[in-house]
């Protein structure tokens, strides 16, 4: 069964130009779909993945429509390929039932494994050359002055037992999270 998908990003946009060429590709079954291409959360294409059965085709315009990444895009035809369904863009030409259409998305996954490990190397390296001139990543430890005093301000109160924790953080302007936290990090400095 060939299975449509077509999205538009915004109400504005029309589906009419995508819904006419599934149709006319003898797409049975059409899902549809407003909303952004960045969001893996849709609901039309998790009914669509739902429906999909063995030998069936996902049809869609265009590449764009059924994600935004070269990620997204491998990630959800690896889907489709496990449940035995094969994808269709009427626009780009891609195939994956045919070995050409295979080639290609194999050649995508490639590429976009191949810029991940660039990726990588290149934060490793920025790392490491950070780490040379003395600058280690990530966030400071300990806290800043201004947080140190806040946290000495919360023990002492908190040691006094006058006021509840929920007190304590809205008095100091901080979340009762933070102000347990904060009780903690006094605490074990005390204890040095």
């Amino acid at each position: 069964m060939k299975i449509g998908y077509a999205r538009v990003s915004t109400q504005d946009q029309n589906l009419e130009l995508q819904i006419d060429a599934l149709k006319k590709d003898g797409c049975e079954k059409i899902f549809k779909e407003t909303g952004s291409g960045k969001n893996k959360e849709r609901p039309g294409l998790r009914e669509l993945m739902e429906h999909l059965r063995a030998n069936d085709t996902v049809v869609v315009w265009k590449l764009d429509r059924l994600g935004r990444s070269l990620k997204d895009l491998i990630d959800l035809v690896g889907e489709f390929e496990a449940k035995g369904a094969n994808f269709v863009s009427l626009n780009d030409r891609i195939d994956t039932s045919t070995p050409a259409g295979k080639f290609v998305f194999n050649v995508f996954a490639s590429l976009a494994e191949f810029e991940r490990e660039i990726i990588r190397e290149r934060t490793v390296a920025g790392l490491a050359a950070a780490r040379v001139r003395g600058r280690n990543g990530g966030r400071p430890e300990g806290l800043s002055p201004e947080a140190l005093n806040k946290a000495n301000s919360a023990f002492l109160l908190f040691q006094s037992g006058e006021k509840t924790v929920k007190e304590i953080s809205k008095e100091l302007g901080i979340s009762r999270a933070t102000c347990y936290r904060y009780i903690e990090a006094a605490k074990s400095m005390k204890k040095i």
